[in-house]
């Protein structure tokens, strides 16, 4: 029976660390791809796309300013992005607390209709949003993609921020109130702080999905001034059409700040994926 079980637990950890060594193969392997190949001459990459640079030099990355202007859709994505995930974030930290803190008549009302936003595809809102920028006069600006963004992200963030809220004890509210705190008080010095975690997750997770946002991007604008990265590497699909180098480095340059983000910010993470453990 033993050594049955000692096969039986052996299998197991190989599955598992198979598993684990498979996942984590298939999301990086694409992006050192990437990053190997923009760094490769046109007929390296056509002679063999497996094999290692034979330089390793920034003509690729020049190339990519200089035929498209990326570090103008950079900034604006980094305006864009900046503002949104701000402003969704505070909206976010306010509603959600009040949600999961107070019973009031409209709390069910309010609560279906964030749920209802969730089920609503991007296409059937399009035409009214493209009709109503373009009667207000935000078409084509980065104030129209940041309404747009911030009000897209408030959905899921709603719902994170609401849960983690609730692993928060209310015995900490209870005490600052008999000390004296007002609610703003309680909420600003002693709530907030502790749902850093919470809200730093909801920051990124807004940060990554406007980041690469592409159908909005595209349907809201019409010039460069307000149009953002992804579009950047679609419009521009033809300009690197006979320069894949180009185009592999410009694709390194849009998802940097991406990664950089996470490795940032992946204590914050996983502090909130495990909050409840020991909270209370």
């Amino acid at each position: 029976m033993r050594k049955t079980s000692n096969v039986k637990n052996g299998i197991a950890s190989f599955f598992k660390y198979f598993f684990m060594i498979f996942l984590i193969f298939i999301s990086l392997a694409p992006i050192i791809w990437a990053f190997l190949s923009s760094f490769k001459t046109y007929a390296e990459i056509n002679s063999s796309a497996l094999s290692l640079p034979s330089s390793f030099n920034l003509d690729n990355y020049k190339a990519a300013l200089q035929y498209a202007p990326i570090l103008k859709y950079f900034m604006n994505s980094v305006i864009i992005v900046g503002i949104s995930v701000l402003v969704t974030v505070a909206l976010v930290a306010m509603c959600a607390y009040v949600i999961s803190r107070f019973d009031f008549k409209l709390k069910n009302l309010i609560v279906l209709l964030i749920s209802a936003s969730l089920m609503l595809p991007a296409q059937a809102i399009s035409q009214p949003l493209f009709a109503i920028f373009q009667k207000l006069g935000i078409f084509d600006t980065k104030l129209g993609l940041i309404i747009v963004y911030s009000a897209m992200g408030i959905p899921m963030s709603f719902f994170v921020m609401v849960s983690y809220y609730k692993t928060i004890s209310t015995a900490l509210e209870e005490s600052a109130y008999i000390d004296g705190a007002t609610f703003i008080q309680t909420f600003l010095h002693i709530i907030l702080p502790l749902a850093k975690p919470g809200l730093v997750t909801i920051a990124m997770i807004q940060f990554i999905n406007i980041w690469n946002e592409f159908y909005f991007a595209l349907m809201l604008t019409s010039g460069d001034r307000a149009r953002t990265v992804p579009i950047a590497l679609n419009y521009y699909m033809g300009t690197f059409a006979n320069n894949y180098s180009a185009l592999f480095a410009a694709v390194v340059m849009t998802v940097l700040p991406t990664i950089v983000l996470f490795i940032l910010l992946q204590r914050q993470v996983m502090e909130s994926l495990t909050a409840g453990a020991v909270k209370g």
